[in-house]
């Protein structure tokens, strides 16, 4: 398994703490180190060339310093802003490329993850699920709360038990709902909060794009032939920043039939810190009052 770690994100609703230059993936917003050397960590069974970073190309430096342990090739620059169908796309045709057949892991630089027990049991999971069944795996968790700010998932009928761990159909996708709408998903208790990590084998995922995306698939197959080649710089130039820019979720997860999806229930302690109210939620858990302080001075001071 190749793990993509996205990070080309630009952390706008944490500014001023999170600025262009060091967005918030690249700051210790919650411990001593930063959100993606975090990230990085949780990754620990895998090797160092296994692991791909896909960032933003001024972020470039500093991605070097904090992670020289991940190969210079493995660094995606994307071109562009296109949103994450192009980001996860183009990661795709570059694993395909090097690695034929190779399952392929979405994890997120600013997502929080408290159980990495759990999620890396659950990612072996779903590794086995891509392998066996072919399928579109993520990796989701309990909505404790009628979050607004969340999509969520409504499952299907269970599909199988590994152990403790539920695997379960796709019903439907949301994004997004109003709180009345959240509420009422919560006290179902028929959805889950969507996390966006996913795992499915790369050439999979681009079969999808082909069906449902095809332009895009068009540009990504052309940008995937000219990989690690002398024609790489000129080909991604011309063809990236033509791209959709649409997110995953709406370019493909909600066209694609939903019998080849599959949903792993995890217990993940996962936070997705987009804002200053989840930021200061998980800080006040952790009793972290002088972090607090110390962000509430910065935002005052500019």
């Amino acid at each position: 398994m190749k793990a993509v770690i996205l990070a080309g994100g630009g952390g706008t609703r944490l500014h001023p703490i999170s600025t262009p230059d060091r967005p918030k993936q690249f700051i210790n917003l919650i411990s001593d180190v930063t959100m993606l050397e975090e990230t990085i960590d949780r990754l620990d069974f895998l090797k160092p060339e296994d692991i791909y970073i896909a960032i933003n190309e001024r972020h470039l430096d500093i991605t070097k310093e904090l992670c020289p342990q991940i190969p210079e090739k493995n660094i995606i620059i994307e071109p562009d802003l296109r949103d994450t169908a192009s980001c996860i796309g183009f990661a795709a045709t570059i694993i395909e490329k090097r690695h034929p057949g190779e399952i392929m892991a979405i994890i997120y630089a600013d997502h929080l993850i408290n159980n990495k027990k759990e999620f890396q049991e659950k990612l072996k999971i779903a590794e086995n699920l891509a392998k066996t069944e072919n399928t579109l795996n993520i990796i989701e968790v309990e909505a404790k709360e009628p979050n607004t700010n969340y999509g969520y998932v409504k499952l299907g009928p269970l599909f199988k038990k590994i152990d403790h761990t539920e695997i379960y159909k796709l019903d439907s996708f949301t994004e997004k709902p109003d709180a009345e709408t959240a509420k009422m998903f919560v006290e179902s208790g028929n959805y889950l909060w969507n996390t966006g990590i996913y795992i499915w084998k790369a050439k999979t995922l681009l079969n999808h794009y082909r069906d449902h995306q095809p332009d895009t698939y068009e540009k990504l197959r052309r940008m995937m032939n000219s990989y690690d080649t002398e024609d790489q710089e000129a080909t991604i130039k011309d063809h990236y920043p033509t791209l959709e820019k649409i997110s995953i979720d709406y370019a493909i997860m909600e066209k694609v039939d939903p019998r080849h999806i599959l949903i792993i229930k995890a217990d993940l302690g996962w936070t997705d810190i987009g804002n200053f109210e989840s930021l200061y939620k998980e800080l006040e858990k952790r009793g972290d009052h002088e972090k607090i302080e110390q962000f509430n001075k910065r935002r005052k001071h500019l």
